[in-house]
């Protein structure tokens, strides 16, 4: 009997140590719980505000702040930007009633049919069918004979001799005077100057785009950039747009940049875009993203040095 006493007290003092060991894990369970709730938390919380940054992101990045200036769907008769003038036109010589002094963008979808522009595509295609860049933009100038070829240039009258009166005819030549024509009266009266007064300068080229990976920096056609700076003989520059923006290609937008936002101009097959060539209309291309994208870009000047012809067959 005295031996059971005697183990009463150990045994309780066992089931103490028991009793305590077992709050102590169950503390350290809800602690290991807590702790894991926590984390789960916080992971849950930051993968959250990682893809809330990252949609956000997207979001600014695709649009860029940008508001659309014409659309590929819109038949515009005439739409015209004002923007302030740069001191661009400061640091060179001026010519009265040419230089700018109305400065901005307009967009104009009457100047050239569809028929016509789709004419101007098969000229560009068949130019460029000789050459082209191994990168993603390929140029064409009929005035310099320049053409893409893999890493550089070369010049098509030289280089492919009496080749190129199979490919182009004087049809061909004439209808890209008579629409140079047309765009630079239309660049006259959209800002109030004299037509004579203003002459076709170089480079005037036909482009096509599509998504292969630059080789060279002449494939990286995306940079903003401002056209005056880059070629100090231009005051006005023009375009005409020879596909269509989500049907023959996506991505390669023209985007003005502009203070507050960005104004973008979709390509439409027929659409003639111009615009002021200084700094206020400073400029870039998305990257195509898919398909090709063509126009030829048309350019003028005031300055009757910078002047060139139209060009001829050889």
């Amino acid at each position: 009997m005295s031996t059971l006493r005697r183990a009463g007290p150990r045994k309780a003092e066992d089931r103490s140590q028991y009793g305590d060991q077992t709050r102590l894990g169950m503390i350290k369970k809800k602690s290991k719980q807590a702790t894991w709730q926590k984390w789960f938390t916080v992971a849950v919380s930051v993968t959250i505000s990682i893809a809330c940054t990252v949609v956000l992101w997207d979001y600014l990045h695709e649009d860029d702040f940008k508001e659309v200036f014409a659309r590929q769907t819109d038949i515009l008769e005439g739409k015209f930007f004002e923007v302030p003038c740069s001191k661009d036109y400061e640091s060179h010589k001026r010519f009265a009633g040419c230089t700018p002094t109305k400065c901005g963008r307009a967009v104009q979808d009457t100047v050239v049919n569809r028929e016509e522009a789709l004419k101007m595509l098969r000229i560009a295609k068949r130019g460029l069918s000789l050459g082209g860049s191994d990168g993603g933009a390929s140029i064409l100038d009929l005035h310099s004979g320049a053409l893409s070829m893999g890493k550089q240039f070369v010049n098509i009258y030289r280089y492919f001799g009496d080749q190129i009166n199979d490919l182009f005819d004087e049809e061909d030549f004439a209808l890209y005077s008579d629409v140079r024509w047309r765009i630079q009266k239309e660049i006259a009266k959209a800002f109030g100057i004299n037509i004579t007064r203003l002459h076709l300068t170089k480079p005037t080229f036909f482009s096509r785009m599509n998504n292969t990976e630059a080789k060279t920096m002449h494939d990286e056609y995306w940079h903003p950039h401002i056209d005056k700076v880059t070629y100090g003989s231009f005051d006005y520059t023009s375009l005409l747009y020879l596909s269509d923006y989500k049907i023959d290609f996506g991505g390669g937008k023209f985007v003005f940049v502009d203070e507050l936002v960005n104004r973008t101009v979709e390509p439409r097959i027929g659409r003639v875009s111009f615009f002021t060539s200084g700094s206020e209309n400073l400029h870039y291309v998305e990257k195509v993203a898919w398909g090709t994208r063509y126009a030829i870009t048309v350019s003028f000047t005031c300055d009757p040095v910078h002047a060139i012809e139209d060009p001829s067959l050889p």
